[in-house]
């Protein structure tokens, strides 16, 4: 099979896209371990609990939301459940399965970091861009993650914060 090497073009958009996925994670997480004590996925992890009904979900749809195996879900869950941040608890409706719910002091948590976390995304990523960019950067995302998970159908996390069809 032949290579089909990137055009000179093709290869400064990838370089781009590479610094910015190395750099990224970094800057977010620098953020959150500072003002928050958190990492970036522990902050990902409470969100996911905080939007959901009752703060509550079994553990294996936080671990599909966070796109986490369960083996590293549960050592990050073991973590900030030791911090009160969280807990588990068995499934009701399933004895087989652990629930994870927000603490109260998970939902402060969460209140308090969420202003300096936006306002990071906001400084490093949606103010570099003009209105027409940030759109170009959702449709170009969306056809990443088509490529990228194809026949896994993530689509209603991804799209949850969509605006209504008119």
């Amino acid at each position: 099979m032949d290579t089909q090497w990137l055009t000179p073009g093709e290869l400064a958009a990838w370089v781009r896209f590479i610094g910015v996925v190395e750099l990224l994670p970094g800057v977010l997480d620098g953020q959150l371990r500072r003002d928050a004590q958190l990492t970036h996925f522990d902050y990902y992890v409470l969100s996911q609990l905080s939007e959901a009904p009752a703060h509550t979900l079994r553990m294996t749809a936080l671990a599909e939301r966070t796109t986490a195996s369960l083996a590293r879900l549960s050592h990050v869950v073991q973590r900030l459940e030791s911090r009160g941040l969280l807990e588990r608890f068995p499934c009701p409706q399933d004895r087989r399965a652990t629930n994870a719910r927000l603490t109260a002091d998970g939902w402060r948590k969460v209140q308090e970091s969420a202003p300096g976390h936006v306002a990071t995304v906001r400084e490093h990523v949606i103010d570099a861009l003009t209105p027409e960019q940030v759109v170009q950067l959702s449709e170009i995302s969306d056809a990443i993650l088509r490529r990228l998970e194809p026949g896994d159908d993530r689509t209603a996390t991804y799209r949850r914060y969509d605006p209504p069809a008119v």
